[in-house]
Parts: structure tokens; sequence; C-alpha cells
């Protein structure tokens, strides 16, 4: 069984959404990542950081779900990192009204001996400086290392960053990311020159509108699934990027073609992910609902053409 390991960050957040609202609820990049990445059965492990204030209810819930999180550091005096933020009627643009850092401020990743051959990586949105540390952890290198960064790190630490993205296969980053990595305003021509970064592969997140992917002149887009509720968007990045590399990480298969099949395994999880406040959904999900759900994606973008 291949091994995935998994940096980002385990967290505390409040959320409010046209929808309702929540107290202090489990979040963080790494937490949606494995759930999402742990429908697919592959022995997943995480690396992160939280306080004392964290409960041990939640490792369980992770454990319960295959997740080793003998790589989450306890700062047993600290306090865990806690974002809280209020969505716009449209769910596609938000404010965030708390980010406090608490122990992720000072955070040393220590990778466990377990994962140190791991099969694959995936580095969480996280300071460069933190997802190069764990790079230089393992000392042969993964299969497969993907990378999700955000605007901030491309604002305030453009060196550390562009030193990280020369060495992995894959990005994943949204379409206003994209054009701000490549200064490109075409998707097309952002994900040429961000391949010239390093990244074999560039998958651009385009939220409601769907996901491309990019290798070497070939495209693919996958839609998003309308649906008739979105309660909470919320992690929905981090779940798509926890079911394209927890796909991978099971069938072993980096081609194009299987990392087609990785975006709308994504895709998919993405849009269970938005149905309740943030991992909730997640936390139930059943592989009868993921098989019926991906069939209304085949039903969405299969179709018959006579080419003239």
């Amino acid at each position: 069984m291949n091994k995935l390991l998994i940096v980002g960050t385990v967290a505390f957040d409040a959320i409010e959404t046209p929808f309702g609202q929540t107290d202090k609820i489990l979040g963080g990049a790494a937490t949606y990542i494995s759930l999402s990445a742990s429908q697919f059965g592959v022995k997943s492990g995480i690396v992160s950081v939280v306080g004392g204030d964290f409960p041990k209810e939640y490792l369980e819930k992770l454990n319960a779900k295959n997740i080793n999180t003998e790589g989450i550091e306890i700062i047993e005096d600290g306090k865990t990192f806690f974002w809280k933020g209020v969505y716009h009627n449209d769910l596609n643009s938000r404010d965030t009204l708390i980010t406090d850092l608490n122990v992720l401020a000072d955070f040393n990743p220590i990778v466990p001996e377990e994962f140190k051959d791991t099969d694959f990586l995936m580095l969480g949105n996280l300071h460069p400086a933190v997802q190069m540390s764990v790079i230089k952890q393992i000392p042969v290198r993964p299969k497969l290392v993907v990378l999700d960064t955000m605007n901030f790190w491309m604002d305030n630490t453009l060196d550390e960053l562009m030193e990280v993205i020369a060495k992995i296969d894959v990005i994943t980053i949204n379409d206003e990311e994209a054009r701000q990595l490549s200064g490109e305003y075409s998707l097309v021509k952002a994900a040429q020159k961000i391949h010239k970064m390093g990244p074999k592969f560039v998958v651009i997140k385009k939220g409601e509108h769907g996901a491309l992917l990019f290798n070497n002149g070939d495209v693919f887009f996958a839609p998003a699934l309308p649906l008739e509720e979105v309660f909470d968007p919320t992690g929905a990045g981090d779940t798509f990027a926890g079911g394209f590399v927890g796909h991978i990480a099971k069938s072993g298969d980096i081609s194009f073609d299987n990392m087609k099949r990785a975006v709308i395994s994504g895709s998919n999880l993405a849009s269970f992910c938005v149905e309740k406040f943030g991992t909730e959904r997640m936390e139930n999900l059943s592989d009868d609902e993921i098989q019926k759900r991906l069939l209304q994606f085949k039903l969405l973008t299969q179709f018959d053409i006579e080419l003239t």
C-alpha cells in the first residue's frame, strides 16, 4: 500500500455564511486534505502542530479514518491556530475577521520515521520555509510531490516559494493566484509560464466553474457539479487536493490520463464538502454516495457527436 504524507494546518475555524454560523469547529488544510484522501484507503499521515486546547476527540476522529496523527505536535501550553471568517451572499468572496497563528507561528515540522519513505507528498498551504523543511527531511524523493499555495505567500515570501515550486511535480492554485504567479491573464499562458518554474502538472481551480489540468501542451477541464444547496465553501479547495492526491496514491499511476481521473475525484469530493459546515459532511461520507455522484459527473460530461 502506498504511503501519503500530508503537511498543513490542523486548526479551529469559526464560520459565518448566509445560511448560519458556527463557534470554533475542526478545520485546517491538512484536516480537509486527509479526510478527503482517506476515502481511497491509502495509508496517510499528517505533519502539523496544535495547542493543548485541541480536543483529543478530534484526533480520534482522524485516527478512525486510518489517518496517522503521530506527526501532529502538541504544544501543551500553546493555543491552536484559529481562523474566523464571514462569507458574502455569493459564497465566492469572504472577509477574514480573525487570524491567530498561535503555535503555528513557530512551527518546526518533524516528519515521523514511518513516513520518511513516503511514496506521495502533499504540501498543504503553509509558509514555504515549512514546506521546504519537510522536503529536505525525506531522503528519497517521493513518486509525486504536490503543492498548494496562495497569494499571501506570493506577496510576502516569493523567493522562498519559488525555491519550493522548483522542487515539486504538481501545483494546485486558483485562477487569481495563477495569474499573479505568472503575470499572465490567459490561464493557458499562465500554465505555460508556471511549467517553466518546475511543475510538470498545473492544476488551476476555478471554484464553482470547475478545474483545469495542464501538462506540456495537453489540457483537461473538469466542471463543478451544479448543486442545489451550498452551505459552506470552507475547505473545498483542500478537499479537492485531497481527492486528487488520494486517487493518485491509491492507483500509483502518475500519467496524464490518470491525473484527469484524479481531477474528477477531487471535484467530486469537494462537491460534498460544501453541503455542511466545516468537516461534518466529509466525516460521514459513504462510498455509495461517492460512487453515485461520480456517475452524475460522468453523465454531466459524456456525450456523442459526429465529426465531419
